[in-house]
């Protein structure tokens, strides 16, 4: 009788270590198939950073290609940097290195003095440069940048000269917004005195450093 039980002892105790057996083995099947799929996981996530360094890398190949080309129609074509952008009738400039290229409107041709609302004659400048960013540069992100000359705020509401080219650069990046350029490619930006081109030492250096700069990055 003694030796029945512990044999049904010894049997109920191999039992239930296959039984403990095959359970770790389903949880190591588990696990394995969680890393598994975890892994796959991150190859993906890492062929897609692939694809998306190597769209960007051909992108600025593009870009750069694009640079060179509008400084080759300038050497070789004869053409002015406003020509050879497309943006014809108005100041441009490039920067090679920044990869970008600026056009500046006076304040003269969009505000009254002291003011920051655009003037109605000022849409027929402001369409054209729109036609030109939508036609030619579509998908490049732009800054609309906003500078004043020295003269402190006196006969306004404005706090100062970062206010006033603040308000200034709002008003054309909302303006071209209204007609269609995506929010999310351009941005304003205030530079009030900081960032003068000639010396303010008369009122003809005054009128050009009063400026708002339309500034399209290529890379």
């Amino acid at each position: 009788m003694r030796f029945t039980n512990s044999k049904n002892v010894v049997l109920l105790i191999i039992g239930l270590l296959f039984v403990s057996f095959l359970s770790g083995c389903t949880d190591w099947k588990a696990e394995y198939d969680k890393l598994y799929v975890k892994n796959q996981n991150l190859e993906g996530q890492l062929e897609g950073k692939k694809a998306e360094q190597q769209d960007l890398v051909d992108r600025i190949s593009r870009d750069k290609q694009t640079i060179a080309e509008l400084q080759r129609q300038i050497e070789v074509n004869k053409k002015t940097p406003a020509q050879a952008s497309g943006f014809e009738g108005f100041e441009v400039a490039f920067n090679a290195n920044e990869g970008t290229i600026t056009v500046t409107l006076e304040n003269s041709i969009l505000f009254d003095s002291g003011q920051a609302d655009l003037k109605k004659t000022t849409n027929n400048e402001l369409n054209s440069i729109y036609s030109v960013l939508k036609s030619k540069y579509s998908g490049k992100k732009i800054d609309i940048v906003g500078h004043t000359d020295t003269d402190p705020i006196q006969k306004s509401n404005w706090k100062d000269n970062w206010e006033l080219s603040a308000q200034r650069s709002l008003s054309v990046t909302r303006y071209l917004v209204s007609r269609g350029w995506p929010e999310k490619q351009i941005q304003a930006v205030a530079c009030g005195e900081a960032r003068p081109v000639v010396s303010n030492n008369s009122s003809a250096n005054k009128a050009k450093n009063r400026r708002v700069e339309i500034v399209v990055h290529m890379k």
